[in-house]
């Protein structure tokens, strides 16, 4: 099964953390799955978020970027 959201970080980044914990609670609650990527270890990722991150995708459509509403996570997920 593939992962419905992805979440898009790099180390060091306290948003991020942040974030991680609102995804990873709403999945687990959920029954989905997330898929994280560290933009880091891509110049193209870099380029294409920048200084947006952690920047959320559901369903291959972006959601949220910096910090993750965790109604509107459960909401685009239900």
């Amino acid at each position: 099964m593939d992962a419905r959201v992805t979440f898009y970080s790099r180390q060091g980044c306290h948003l991020c953390d942040d974030a991680r914990q609102v995804v990873a609670r709403v999945c687990d609650e959920l029954g989905e799955s997330f898929e994280e990527v560290d933009v880091d270890g891509d110049p193209d990722l870099v380029d294409r978020f920048g200084d947006e991150v952690p920047v959320t995708f559901v369903d291959g459509r972006q959601h949220d970027f910096w910090r993750v509403d965790e109604a509107r996570l459960r909401a685009a997920l239900g």
